[in-house]
């Protein structure tokens, strides 16, 4: 049988390397890496015209796609898994804000639909008892799925996030780092909020995972089997996973990271209803651990 050459989309993270520069070559196929920097602007082409055949794409992304009859099929491949509490910002200069003084305030998001922020407001809402709708979000990109209605205040055009926090145009904001001396966390301790977080909820907030085509799926289950070896190989020589395993691979182990996030984008409105974690794979994708 012909080797496949298939079209892929994966950031430069150090557990896909081999991958990359093909020291790991798979049997069935061959992979075609395109590059997009930051690797998030893969989402929108992939979710609107399937532009390749593998991509890296943030979980909320994929819960919308679905959501929305996207032909997108989901492998428990984790490609970026982080605490979220150091990606919430404030400006000082302008007064002591925490989580819980949100309500009533202009936030600023990159786009209402990312998974960082998802995560976050999961947080907020659930842990800090923050009402979301009580806080007026300031949007600077469309999302990802074209027939998802953002209702959301945009920004001007002329405008980037971090400098309308500093001039004191937005309050806080959420997904975004800075090394500015002027910002502070949201949260006052992020390393020890997450480590709380965790200690009460046991799951690591997964951001990247991986989907295939529809058709690559029904078409060669065996490739995309073969997909997610691959990955899991190269994962498997960096050494054992640090404890908690920011890189879970395998549906079990993904599955409380999961629960929760869907949980999370229904409450934020952002799916229709809780899908099971087994409704988010296919026959194939459903047995990889």
């Amino acid at each position: 049988m012909d080797r496949l050459k298939l079209k892929a989309v994966l950031g430069s993270h150090p557990h896909v390397q081999a991958v990359k520069n093909g020291e790991l070559r798979p049997e069935l196929f061959d992979l075609d890496f395109i590059e997009y920097t930051p690797t998030n602007t893969a989402f929108k082409p992939m979710v609107r015209e399937q532009a390749f055949d593998v991509c890296e794409m943030a979980i909320v992304t994929f819960l919308m796609a679905k959501a929305h009859g996207k032909p997108l099929v989901l492998l428990p491949a984790t490609m970026l898994g982080r605490f979220q509490h150091s990606y919430a910002l404030y400006n000082p200069a302008r007064g002591p804000l925490g989580p819980s003084d949100l309500e009533g305030k202009r936030v600023g998001i990159r786009s209402f639909t990312t998974t960082t922020g998802a995560w976050i407001r999961g947080i907020l809402a659930n842990d800090y008892g923050v009402n979301l709708d009580k806080i007026r979000w300031i949007t600077f990109e469309d999302p990802h799925v074209a027939e998802y209605v953002d209702t959301t205040e945009r920004a001007p055009k002329d405008k980037k996030i971090l400098q309308m926090l500093l001039d004191g145009e937005l309050d806080a904001v959420l997904g975004e780092a800075s090394n500015d001396p002027k910002l502070k966390p949201l949260f006052s301790d992020p390393a020890a909020e997450a480590a709380k977080w965790y200690a009460r909820r046991s799951v690591v907030p997964v951001n990247h995972l991986v989907v295939v085509t529809e058709q690559l799926a029904k078409s060669r289950p065996d490739v995309v089997a073969g997909i997610y070896d691959l990955l899991k190989r190269n994962k498997e020589r960096m050494g054992p996973a640090a404890s908690p395993d920011l890189l879970p691979f395998g549906v079990e182990a993904n599955r409380k990271p999961l629960e929760l996030i869907v949980g999370y984008a229904f409450q934020q409105a952002l799916i229709p209803r809780r899908y099971a974690v087994e409704e988010l794979f296919d026959a194939t994708t459903r047995g990889l651990d």
